[in-house]
């Protein structure tokens, strides 16, 4: 058994006996929210970009995360740190492809906004000064408050689909919400009861489980079933979106990027924090940050090229640390390893791409709840003084505000937000209130001093 320095420390090389299954706990660990970005996408653009895109993803964060923990030079935070497709951009991206957009164009954006982000790498140590754990902690809230509606229409059978078509399709009967309160109880029965890895990996537990009730109750539809029969058991991905930059869409996302690539660099700063505070009891280093950051970038740039979402470090692994208290990133690299195998195989790519949309909305509900409380921790860690209360009071008021009246205002068809104020590029914007909620917070922290007694 390893002593407590060695755990410590991000170049132990456990046994393969033991870096194995640890490896594969946190893919469990992260497995839910990889494969959930990619369906909310797919929705948008079209079902049948499905099995591909889901398939995508799981090579993609292999990839972006061999990248994070072996290193290419400086790029690479070279410490636990597993990559996955983010759900920052879900808001940006689905508002940009229903308003026409291509998957070529938000492709081509996100290796725009991958490789400026490898540049924003570089001046992490200026930076740092602006996003704290106050900053980053409502950034991570206000993502999570943003998808939480995304969670409870699939629980309700309709996600990405119009009004017409999800009361067609038995929008909110009984029998959806009943599904997916069935995977939230097995979630948490599996957390409480489980132990280890099967604790760890409760919402992946809770999908399976999901998934295989909805099939005797006929919630999987026979043209997935079809998909599923038809698929290879081994082979690349079948399809190439290619890369576009020049129509007024794609300009329009790549400006959005850039914008999100500030947002992205404050959540992984949040992570790569959270990671060596509960792993190793220390703070991060300008080259741990520096590294982190530009890998995020280099990640996403990378797996663009072939058709993949833009990738950011998971909050949901930064628990796993904290719990093992393994700080290898040797284990991490094994799970990556086993997250590339995962995608070598379109058959379970299809399968996971038949998923019943209530089962899904189940899981998301504990994922995008879980994000939330990891925001919370964040501002918690910060001091809940008078001054911080204040700063994330009036950060989540105006980007949670905004989004909440433009949904109001779509819904009574007044279009979307600000209607005479901004240009149309910048909706999206205001859509997710991400940018909104951590500029906000940015500047109240520079601005307000310190010096209030805890609330």
């Amino acid at each position: 058994m390893a002593d407590l320095q060695q755990l410590r420390d991000p170049d132990y090389r456990p046994p393969m006996v033991e870096a194995v299954p640890l490896g594969i706990q946190h893919v469990l660990a992260m497995f839910a929210g990889n494969i959930t970005v990619p369906l909310l996408i797919a929705l948008a653009a079209g079902p049948e970009y499905i099995t591909v895109l889901v398939q995508i993803a799981l090579l993609a964060a292999g990839i972006a995360t061999l990248i994070q923990t072996i290193g290419i030079g400086p790029v690479g935070a070279r410490l636990p740190i597993v990559q996955g497709t983010s759900f920052a951009y879900v808001g940006i991206l689905t508002a940009a492809i229903k308003g026409g957009a291509t998957l070529a164009a938000v492709f081509g954006a996100s290796l725009v906004g991958g490789l400026f982000q490898m540049i924003l790498g570089q001046f992490i140590p200026q930076i740092r000064k602006l996003i704290p754990a106050l900053v980053s902690g409502v950034v991570v809230m206000t993502i999570g408050f943003t998808l939480l509606p995304v969670g409870i229409k699939y629980s309700a059978g309709c996600g990405a689909y119009p009004a017409p078509f999800c009361e067609a399709a038995g929008f909110g009967h009984a029998s959806n919400w009943a599904m997916a309160l069935f995977v939230i109880v097995a979630i948490l029965l599996v957390r409480r009861y489980g132990r280890g890895a099967w604790s760890t990996s409760s919402v992946f537990i809770g999908l399976v489980v999901g998934y295989l009730a909805a099939i005797p109750f006929g919630m999987v539809d026979a043209d997935a079933a079809a998909k599923i029969s038809d698929a290879a058991w081994i082979g690349l991905p079948d399809r190439w979106f290619g890369l576009e930059f020049t129509t007024s869409a794609a300009l329009g996302l790549m400006g959005l990027m850039i914008i999100m690539a500030f947002i992205t660099t404050i959540e992984t700063v949040g992570d790569i924090s959270g990671i060596t505070a509960g792993g190793a009891d220390r703070e991060p280093t300008d080259r741990e940050l520096k590294g982190g950051i530009m890998a995020d970038g280099l990640g996403s740039a990378v797996v663009a090229l072939f058709g993949g979402l833009p990738n950011t470090s998971y909050s949901q692994n930064v628990g796993l640390v904290s719990f093992t208290r393994m700080m290898s990133r040797h284990v991490v690299t094994a799970g990556a390893v086993f997250l590339i195998l995962c995608g070598l195989v379109p058959k379970l790519a299809a399968v996971i791409g038949a998923m019943p949309q209530p089962v899904l909305g189940g899981a998301a509900i504990v994922m995008f709840g879980l994000i939330v409380s990891a925001g919370l921790k964040l501002v918690a860690r910060s001091g809940l003084t008078t001054r911080n209360m204040l700063i994330a009071a009036i950060s989540l008021g105006l980007g949670m505000g905004l989004w909440q009246v433009e949904q109001l205002a779509r819904a009574a068809g007044f279009g979307p937000l600000p209607l005479e104020v901004l240009p149309s590029w910048s909706v999206p914007l205001f859509v997710s209130g991400i940018v909104v909620s951590g500029v906000t917070a940015a500047l109240l922290n520079a601005v307000l001093r310190e010096d209030e007694a805890a609330a």
